[in-house]
């Protein structure tokens, strides 16, 4: 026995798939396996460990620090380390370590990597309690609630990102700062071709290395796309039903810079870059519910666009959009891509196919796949959370039969409610959600406000390029 059984930590399937994982590793040979968990900013963390150290960590579990969790996204602590109650929950006072239990059913061979094996973990107490701000468990638990109401949640990624050509990584001891300088970069092609595909061919080298190590790991890769600014990419997948679509959203983000990085390139999935003639990257979340009786408990009957569960479930995500606004767009630089005529929302509006609608019904009438597109995420958000605020949503809008109201068919010039014009505004709106601390918990609302709260203070303190061209010279 040991801490995974005694605290019965996995499910049946879970079981079984890690007494198939021995036999597989063996004959695969491997030497080692990365032990991966999703931090609170959807950044992967975690251990290389030994093959024979791994054995004892499916049994036991691995010791991780909880001090992972005090990180604002540069890893500048939000509270005083050692203090009691530092995250306002007793248990990590002190930042005792925690443990990382491995999901089998995550295990993948890393291509790119001599004999190595990747595992995505869940965070637990040594109690055996999965730890609040573990945000893979805030998804899991939504989930578990929707399949009580009879429905799987099912989705698709969309998510654009930035090839660059990493001309000086900045590693010097003085550009190692904190946060250390960016690494300097040129542009691997020109932009304003969208879908062109000579554009995507002057790439292809970097972008075969990519498709074929996603593929390779079992990943849903669907299309390969040039996007609208130079070096601008989007790559999208088959739908996945339920955790899978945040799992793979995760390891997707990493393999993508990792292996950009050792072929001389730096890929970004910041939102909108400092860079001339960049164009915002979004992450579009294709969505619909399944259940035992129907596989889209979306699609319209008689001539309707939808059935009245998707459309209180579209409800339900305009309704709360704004207060999810943290979860789906997390960073202060997100906010720069709410622009008008700009392919990105600018206010909460649903329409059928139309791309400038915060919610696009993506479908006609009578089409069996018709689903629901938020564009609202962008694609630094932490996978599990922007998930798990469409879930929220969506079932407090089934649950209230709400109504979407009509579409929006010039979504630019709608009376309807904006989005937050900036990562200050939008925390004021997740602190004041009853929604959401109903349902991701007081604890974890309290301390995703606290991470963003010290982000949004560090920049407030900066002084930026527009405050010294503005005011040096005339004042």
């Amino acid at each position: 026995m040991g801490f995974i059984d005694d605290h019965a930590l996995w499910s049946a399937e879970q079981v079984e798939a890690a007494a198939r994982l021995r036999a597989e590793i063996a004959d695969l040979g491997l030497r080692q396996v990365r032990i991966a968990w999703g931090d609170q900013h959807g950044i992967v963390r975690g251990k290389t460990l030994e093959i024979d150290h791994f054995w004892s960590t499916m049994v036991s579990g691995k010791d991780f620090q909880s001090a992972t969790l005090i990180f604002d996204t540069t890893n500048n602590p939000v509270v005083a380390p050692f203090g009691a109650d530092a995250l306002g929950d007793p248990r990590m006072t002190g930042l005792p370590d925690a443990v990382l239990v491995p999901d089998p059913l995550t295990f993948r061979v890393l291509p790119w990597v001599d004999g190595t094996g990747w595992v995505l973990a869940d965070l637990y107490y040594r109690s055996g309690e999965r730890v609040p701000f573990d945000t893979r468990g805030v998804l899991q638990r939504q989930l578990e609630l929707l399949a009580e109401d009879g429905y799987e949640f099912v989705s698709g990624i969309e998510l654009e990102f930035y090839l660059t050509r990493l001309e000086d990584p900045r590693l010097s001891w003085e550009d190692s700062g904190y946060p250390p300088e960016p690494p300097r970069v040129s542009a691997v092609s020109h932009g304003f071709q969208y879908l062109t595909e000579a554009r995507g061919d002057e790439i292809a080298p970097i972008l075969s290395v990519l498709r074929d190590n996603i593929v390779a790991l079992g990943l849903p890769l669907a299309t390969v796309e040039d996007e609208w600014g130079p070096g601008q990419v989007e790559f999208t997948f088959e739908p996945m039903v339920g955790a899978a679509t945040a799992d793979a959203a995760l390891l997707v983000r990493s393999v993508i810079k990792q292996l950009a990085r050792r072929h001389g390139y730096h890929a970004t999935f910041m939102c909108r870059p400092g860079l001339p003639n960049a164009f915002s990257s979004g992450w579009h979340l294709h969505q619909s519910l399944r259940s035992a009786e129907t596989a889209n408990a979306f699609a319209g009957s008689d001539g309707e666009l939808l059935s009245p569960v998707g459309r209180s479930f579209m409800a339900g995500l305009l309704d709360h959009a704004v207060e999810c606004a943290v979860l789906t767009t997390p960073t202060v630089n997100g906010y720069k891509r709410y622009r008008p005529d700009s392919f990105a929302p600018d206010r909460v509006a649903w329409a059928e196919e139309n791309r400038g609608a915060m919610v696009r019904v993506a479908g006609v009438r009578g089409d069996a796949n018709t689903h629901l597109e938020n564009r609202i995420g962008e694609p630094a958000a932490n996978p599990f959370l922007y998930l798990a605020s469409q879930v929220v949503s969506g079932r407090d809008g089934v649950r209230r039969t709400l109504d979407p109201g009509p579409s929006a068919d010039e979504p630019y010039a709608a009376e309807a409610q904006a989005l937050p014009a900036t990562l200050e505004a939008a925390i004021g709106h997740l602190e004041s959600s009853e929604l959401l601390r109903r349902e991701l918990g007081e604890p974890l609302v309290r301390y995703l406000s606290m991470l963003k709260r010290h982000e949004v203070a560090r920049f407030n303190a900066y002084v930026t390029d527009w405050e010294q061209r503005e005011y040096f010279e005339v004042y």
